[in-house]
């Protein structure tokens, strides 16, 4: 099988989005599967590869990590045409997903598409919900043509159902059981930040609107003085909002950017709480590396983070934007030693189910489905 994969964001992008799409890439080269990807060029150093085209871009302003870019599409065409193709995934609804649905049409390739990302969700965050029903029009009309359309979980698919998407299916996350662990060394990883007899509470995620980092903030200047003095935040992540945060002057805070690899999994493995209100998620990935670090989650009950983590057993579900339940959860947990340790063992013991091997075998399961149907005619 040969896979031809369009996105408008990918490898070093720091985003769920181009961290999957680099997971899938590497089991195709492992599994030695065929595959081109045509993707922007990106703000940071370029991943070279044979396998990959680039192309001039600039950033997207609701999400920056999201690149317009500029294809040319005989060039495009040329390098297609010759890797001749037996599927399509438009992975991304922008200029590279668009030439990518473009060609599967033109040259008669069955097409899959893949969901990741709540635009519309996004939109109120960015004052813009009278934006809503063009966009959902939009979308509609753009994965309309996917013989198959992934979405990483039911919740997320019970949303496009509810607007008419069909030929749904659940494409779950995995994640590298053998990277997060909860085996580091937590008492050096809390000296190294400044916190040796305290609890590490950390959040990871993109510093923006859409997170609701207003709602992270109202928790974090909730904590009675008496549980504050014991705890120390970790903030990992970098985005628009991280100045204004910063310049809050919050003292028992430190913020670290982005952070990736062995860095992020030690600092997942010393935290003793991970507290993530972001409602916008259609997954995420965060939580799940959270959970095979053995640390608990504290999350808001929306979207993906719903399917991932189980209330009362592996952390706790809050009302999106309420920061007084938040709180009281966290309070809750540091206060109950055992309890955690329990969460953290369950969570870590889910984790361990979620393999990126077994995730990645049941994709490519779909897209032979997808090649054997009846082919699409060719538009002129």
């Amino acid at each position: 099988m040969k896979i031809a994969i369009f996105t408008d964001t990918f490898y070093p992008d720091i985003n769920g989005v181009a961290k999957t799409l680099k997971r899938l890439t590497d089991y195709l080269e492992e599994h030695r599967i065929e595959y081109k990807l045509f993707a922007p060029s990106s703000y940071s150093d370029e991943y070279v590869s044979s396998h990959i085209h680039r192309f001039k871009s600039l950033s997207f302003f609701l999400y920056p990590e999201c690149r317009l870019a500029f294809p040319s599409l005989r060039q495009m065409k040329a390098k297609l045409q010759k890797f001749n193709p037996d599927l399509i995934h438009v992975a991304t609804p922008f200029n590279i997903g668009l030439c990518g649905l473009y060609f599967a049409k033109k040259l008669a390739i069955p097409l899959a598409g893949s969901y990741h990302t709540n635009f519309d969700q996004y939109l109120q965050y960015y004052d813009l919900p009278f934006l809503s029903k063009i966009l959902w029009k939009y979308m509609y009309w753009f994965h309309q043509p996917c013989q198959k359309l992934f979405v990483p979980s039911s919740e997320t698919l019970q949303q496009l159902s509810n607007h008419g998407f069909t030929n749904l299916e659940i494409w779950p996350r995995g994640v590298d059981c053998q990277l997060f662990h909860p085996n580091y060394d937590k008492k050096a990883i809390k000296k190294k930040y400044g916190c040796p007899d305290q609890y590490l509470i950390t959040y990871v995620g993109r510093l923006a609107p859409e997170k609701d980092i207003d709602t992270l903030l109202a928790i974090i200047h909730l904590i009675p003085e008496e549980v504050n003095q014991k705890i120390h935040w970790a903030i990992v992540g970098d985005g628009p909002l991280r100045q204004s945060m910063e310049d809050q002057g919050i003292a028992n805070l430190t913020f670290t950017g982005f952070l990736n690899g062995v860095s992020l999994a030690e600092i997942y493995s010393a935290s003793d709480l991970f507290v993530f209100p972001s409602p916008t998620e259609t997954f995420g990935n965060v939580v799940l590396e959270s959970l095979a670090s053995g640390t608990p989650v504290i999350g808001a009950d929306s979207g993906g983070v719903r399917t991932i983590v189980k209330s009362g057993v592996t952390g706790y579900l809050c009302q999106p934007g309420e920061a007084e339940e938040f709180t009281k959860a966290m309070i809750h947990l540091l206060q109950n030693d055992w309890l955690r340790a329990q969460m953290g063992n369950a969570g870590r013991n889910y984790a361990l189910t979620q393999r990126w091997e077994q995730i990645f075998e049941n994709l490519l399961i779909h897209y032979q489905d997808i090649t054997n149907a009846p082919k699409t005619q060719k538009f002129a």
